[in-house]
């Protein structure tokens, strides 16, 4: 497990020199999650830790967002797949509007995305339901106290991904700086299906002249047919609004 800084209000340091933490009232939890069995099972498990209290459950997101709102947590713990929507949707309410609840995610899931799209929507942590209640319990603690924490491999995942989104990103913003006005209009008529000659057409400009200019394309683009170049276009969110309609000048 990773855990990345932070202090929070619900502990609070000892004398000097003790070097240990006072917890001066119990956490609050709110455990939002559809499977039952498993919410009474968290309920009477955490139970028995005398720092720990759980004050709520919900099992879904319309019922976490109004959960949140009558229980007060200090902490949620946040299932991914719930029945009218996902964990990453309540997060992203509850944060909005209490900014000062900590979600934790505890779930099955084990995606990349799932866990890029949690720590996107302000999670604290991503668990997963292989973990030991004590783990879990100490879990809670720290991210109450405002710890970040990620198992390292689904955490090292999330690096990589978020290098490559800069990458793509850096990318995308020279392809749509080397494209000129011109060959963007182009590329928008060939994503509209339309030929050299339609486009030659269209543009009241030689046959030659848009050859000229898909060369151009598919050299910037690095793609060897015009379908390439559209979907890559696409695909870097540069492919300009389509045309309407085929031919004619």
């Amino acid at each position: 497990m990773v855990a990345i800084g932070g202090c929070g209000a619900i502990a609070s340091r000892a004398p000097a020199g003790r070097g240990v933490v006072r917890v001066t009232r119990p956490i609050r939890v709110l455990i939002v999650d559809d499977h039952r069995v498993l919410v009474d099972g968290l309920r009477v498990l955490l139970g028995h830790y005398p720092d720990l209290e759980v004050v709520g459950d919900a099992a879904s997101v319309a019922e976490a967002a109004a959960a949140v709102e009558a229980c007060r947590p200090d902490l949620v713990l946040m299932d991914y797949h719930l029945p009218d929507g996902d964990g990453v949707g309540a997060t992203t309410a509850i944060r909005d509007r209490h900014p000062d609840v900590a979600v934790l995610f505890l779930s099955a899931e084990e995606t990349d995305a799932a866990v890029f799209r949690a720590v996107e929507a302000g999670a604290v942590g991503y668990l997963l339901k292989t973990e030991t209640i004590d783990q879990l319990a100490d879990a809670v603690r720290r991210a109450a106290a405002g710890e970040m924490l990620f198992p390292q491999h689904l955490l090292s995942r999330v690096i990589q991904q978020q290098r490559r989104r800069a990458v793509d990103e850096r990318r995308r913003e020279r392809l749509r700086d080397a494209l000129t006005p011109r060959e963007l209009e182009i590329l928008g008529l060939m994503a509209a299906g339309m030929s050299n000659q339609e486009i030659s057409a269209r543009l009241c400009i030689s046959y030659l002249t848009v050859r000229g200019h898909v060369r151009g394309i598919l050299g910037k683009l690095d793609c060897h047919t015009m379908l390439a170049a559209v979907v890559r276009a696409n695909e870097y969110g540069i492919l300009p609004p389509p045309a309407d309609g085929r031919g004619g000048p």
